[in-house]
């Protein structure tokens, strides 16, 4: 399946939770399946910290698919033979959405370091302006993990008669001081690595590729389990002996290395940055507010975890369980045995998939019916 990826310019400002005004921005995003007559057939699927739009399919050239196409194709959980996914690059993004590389018309030069802090629900509202483009008037499903899944939450908050399904995959209702403090020493890894020159670096002609690599090797870390890196890795040595120094040695080093010299080649410093606090920040539950909001949403939701999990591990999914049923919400919940850790939302399943595909059909069903076989 190749798939184009699609930019709209939006010229009315979008104020920020920060009080910031962006007073003009584009958004990226990729669409996959048909949009039905009456527009009833509609999903959003949000990113988490270092994803971006092209979720499935291939770009012309490339080689490698969308980062969730395992999930979302022909036939696939999310079907795009009945459904209409789109997915798009955050405000704060470095894929084509308005963020820190963007020319910031005022300077001429690139916002970097003073692009405006973000928020979950600053996404969420940038989300809302690009479905009202579409002249969609309800999402059949908003999906995501991780970071995705807490915008599906955020989006049953802030606009209850826009969502009929919310799917919230391996994420939390707010971060623990334990993830706040991982965040903190990826983003000191960045800010003190002297190539990001007080964020500045694209004006100076340089990357903070070291801050940059550590915070992903941080990240990565905390992505896998102790189960996975054991079977993958164990205490393999890249060579057959122990050098005694301090160059890479085990194959778990090598690893790390790699994928934090991948990562800088695609993915922007400042964003990391914004991405992370925006996590840190997200904890709707606790607004005064929240059981009021709460109660005018009329989504239905699925939440998911997985037992090896334990960036949000499952009993974070429960809470927001817990928080929905005490709200009379139709809630399902499902844990799934997995030694992926908390990347295991993003690989291929059985019970997972078909935990997917069964919710989604179920709440399609009256979409589309098959014929009977009268009829054929």
């Amino acid at each position: 399946m190749f798939v184009e990826e699609k930019k709209i310019h939006i010229s009315k400002p979008l104020e920020l939770n920060s009080g910031k005004i962006l007073s003009a921005y584009d958004l990226m995003y990729e669409t996959y399946g048909q949009l039905n007559d009456d527009k009833s057939n509609a999903v959003l699927v949000c990113h988490a910290l270092s994803g971006n739009h092209h979720v499935a399919g291939l770009h012309k050239g490339d080689e490698k698919p969308g980062w969730w196409d395992n999930m979302i194709g022909s036939g696939k959980p999310i079907n795009t033979d009945k459904l209409f996914v789109v997915c798009m690059n955050n405000l704060g993004g470095c894929h084509g959405s308005t963020g820190p590389t963007s020319i910031n018309e005022e300077t001429n030069n690139p916002y970097g370091f003073e692009f405006p802090i973000v928020t979950v629900q600053d996404w969420v509202n940038s989300q809302k302006v690009l479905m009202d483009e579409f002249g969609i008037d309800k999402w059949q499903f908003i999906i995501g993990g991780s970071l995705g899944g807490m915008q599906a939450l955020q989006w049953s908050l802030d606009y209850p008669d826009n969502v009929n399904n919310a799917i919230i995959i391996a994420a939390s209702p707010k971060l623990t001081a334990q993830n706040i403090a991982f965040n903190e020493v990826a983003r000191q890894a960045i800010t003190s690595d002297p190539d990001w020159c007080g964020g500045n670096y694209i004006k100076e002609n340089k990357i903070p590729k070291r801050g940059l690599a550590l915070a992903r090797m941080l990240g990565h870390i905390t992505y896998l389990s102790d189960e996975s890196m054991a079977k993958k890795f164990g205490r393999d040595l890249k060579q057959d002996k122990i050098n005694f120094n301090f160059d890479v040695e085990f194959q778990i080093e090598s690893y790390l290395r790699y994928q934090g010299e991948k990562f800088v080649t695609s993915f922007d410093a400042n964003t990391y940055l914004l991405m992370t606090k925006a996590l840190d920040y997200f904890d709707p539950f606790n607004e005064t507010d929240f059981i009021e909001r709460m109660s005018k949403s009329r989504s239905r939701f699925l939440v998911i975890s997985f037992t090896s999990d334990w960036r949000f591990p499952p009993r974070r999914s429960e809470e927001i369980v817990k928080t929905l049923i005490k709200l009379n919400k139709d809630v399902s919940y499902a844990c799934i045995k997995s030694d992926g850790g908390h990347d295991a939302f993003l690989m291929k399943n059985d019970n997972y998939f078909e935990i997917m595909r069964t919710y989604i059909e179920a709440n399609i069903c009256l979409l589309y019916t098959s014929p009977s076989p009268r009829d054929s």
